[in-house]
């Protein structure tokens, strides 16, 4: 995996999570809280993100073959939904079950200095893992904010992360907050209403990551900046005057294919217009070093077909459609 892909977060995530799991597990099993098994459950499950995400990140590296002459860079974008569907869903899931079950059965939580001792062992660990993942995810994201940077994101790794384990450090204050009010009350529903929480705050993190991995695994263009780049390299004013349309799609994180009809003058000669292709190749690719896969078609410009518009049936067109983002 790439260092865009955040390995190094995710293995600080991974590390923190099954250190946490079984200190929670541990208190249960002392306690009875069920706060801390929905924890010990979200921990583990969470394990099991990262390990998902580096197999991922793992597979996707495979050379490309007959039958997948693309590569295999989108396995990466499957991996991580399987991660925000099925482990976020079970977890939380799971969790408003228990939950439920602990506010129509309520008991007293016994021994409370484990889970306090716990949870804020666990704060402290995700608080690690989580400082990990915003060092790793400044270093790409600019200045975008951060929604605008999950949003935009074409690596999953760090999206995942970062969400995660916002989540977990929202989960463990909610968690401490219910086991407190039922140590103080003496009521164990508390303790069950604040594992609800914890649960529908996985399951509203789950729709978000399963939104956005969704729509890298449709297929998403490149971002403005990369295709402003590539405009600026096709064109080189004296054999390619224009762009007629162009469309760009990631294969993967670090994987970009270029489709672009291209204009040229109608007196160029084959060998001219072979030469200026090959040149513009090597430009994008200079610009945008993850442009892999490019397909240049030359086509002479016609003022009246591109007056028809962006119809891309319109051949030869005119100016593609600008990206979403």
């Amino acid at each position: 995996m790439s260092a865009s892909g955040g390995t190094k977060a995710i293995v600080a995530a991974l590390g923190a999570n099954l250190a946490i799991a079984v200190s929670k597990f541990a208190a249960f099993a002392f306690s009875g809280s069920s706060s801390m098994l929905a924890e010990g459950v979200h921990s583990l499950a969470d394990s099991g993100n990262q390990a998902l995400l580096l197999i991922g990140g793992k597979k996707a590296q495979r050379e490309a073959t007959p039958q997948h002459p693309f590569g295999y860079g989108r396995e990466r974008y499957i991996y991580a939904f399987l991660v925000s569907i099925v482990l976020f869903s079970v977890g939380g899931m799971f969790a408003v079950y228990e939950g439920y079950e602990k506010i129509k059965n309520p008991h007293e939580i016994e021994h409370w200095y484990w889970p306090v001792g716990v949870l804020v062992f666990a704060i402290i660990a995700e608080g690690f893992s989580f400082r990990t993942a915003i060092k790793e995810s400044n270093e790409l994201r600019g200045k975008l904010s951060w929604a605008q940077f999950i949003r935009r994101a074409k690596a999953p790794e760090l999206p995942v992360v970062l969400l995660e384990d916002f989540g977990a450090l929202i989960g463990l204050v909610l968690a401490l907050g219910g086991v407190g009010l039922a140590l103080l009350t003496g009521d164990g529903v508390w303790d069950g209403i604040g594992t609800v929480c914890i649960g529908v705050l996985l399951i509203l993190i789950a729709l978000v990551l399963a939104a956005e991995t969704k729509s890298l695994l449709l297929g998403e263009a490149a971002g403005t900046d990369d295709v402003k780049k590539i405009e600026d390299a096709i064109v080189d004013g004296d054999t390619v005057t224009g762009i007629i349309h162009m469309r760009t799609l990631h294969l993967g994180p670090e994987e970009l294919l270029i489709a672009a009809k291209i204009a040229v003058q109608h007196d160029d000669t084959a060998a001219e217009v072979a030469s200026a292709i090959n040149a513009a190749e090597s430009r994008i690719r200079t610009a945008v070093p993850i442009a892999r896969v490019i397909y240049l078609e030359p086509d002479i410009y016609s003022e009246s077909e591109a007056a028809k518009g962006p119809d891309r049936e319109a051949t030869p067109g005119g100016p593609s459609p600008a990206p979403e983002h």
